[in-house]
């Protein structure tokens, strides 16, 4: 997403890959600075945390280190659409909103299209110094919040939508577990990649001598969409993902129907 607004904007990306030994997805910092002082154009980093197909929280410590980095003097934005489905950590954990007072150069992003499932309203939040706000707000589109996303969004950000959200991440984190659990033992599927911080999982297809395998993977994709009515997103093509399906976490009922097509098509 970024990349392509980059791209309409006729702005230049930087790609710096992620450390992916083991499933780790984590920042690569030694590469990140490398970058930077390889071009000190560059105005903006982006960092998801968690990211997708990742689904993983980037430690706390390598994005500090990006921040306290001497040799670069721009904004750092933190993306954090699923933050809210970080167990163990807790949206306040997980999330580096509060360092905002302390790094008047960090934007932090969030989103009511996740963890409150209103992805139809757009509504977005960004958490940042008044300072770069301002900045920010300067740029932004007029009235680019309709009196409908508006209306919405505030009743989500109510106590009792917030209690909602969180009976529904709630339900969401017992049925990953379960997801995951049931895909560890499912003949023809290998790791669960990444820190399943998110609402979904990626699990790698594996092949007759046991290695993951785009072939597989992409295969079993389009047989569960055109024939089984079952929707997943095939991720081999990303950058330590081969052989790689990610998994959206539906209800006890779909994830139950899921597992069973995986388990027919695998045979």
């Amino acid at each position: 997403m970024y990349s392509v607004c980059a791209q309409v904007n006729g702005v230049e990306v930087m790609k710096v890959p992620l450390d992916i030994e083991e499933g780790r997805f984590q920042l690569r910092t030694d590469e990140i600075f490398k970058a930077i002082d390889t071009d000190p154009l560059i105005k903006i980093i982006f960092i998801c945390s968690p990211g997708n197909p990742t689904g993983t929280l980037i430690n706390h410590e390598d994005i500090k280190k990006v921040l306290n980095y001497e040799g670069y003097k721009g904004v750092v934005a933190v993306d954090e659409a699923y933050v809210d489905f970080c167990e163990g950590h807790g949206n306040t954990a997980a999330s580096v909103a509060r360092w905002v007072v302390e790094y008047p150069n960090l934007l932090v992003m969030q989103t009511l299209s996740k963890s409150f499932g209103l992805a139809g309203i757009r509504l977005g939040i960004t958490i940042s110094s008044c300072e770069l706000a301002q900045i920010f707000n300067n740029t932004k589109a007029p009235y680019n919040i309709s009196t409908t996303t508006s209306i919405i969004g505030r009743a989500a950000l109510s106590q009792e939508g917030l209690a909602k959200m969180r009976e529904h991440v709630s339900l969401v984190l017992a049925e990953r577990s379960r997801l995951i659990e049931s895909l560890k033992k499912m003949r023809g599927v290998g790791k669960i990649l990444g820190g399943n911080n998110a609402n979904f999982v990626m699990a790698e297809i594996l092949d007759d001598a046991g290695k993951p395998c785009n072939e597989k993977a992409y295969a079993v994709y389009k047989q569960l969409a055109e024939s089984e009515g079952v929707v997943v997103r095939f991720r081999g093509m990303e950058y330590g993902c081969t052989g790689c399906l990610r998994i959206t976490v539906g209800t006890e009922e779909e994830n139950r129907v899921l597992l069973a097509k995986m388990e027919k098509l695998l045979r």
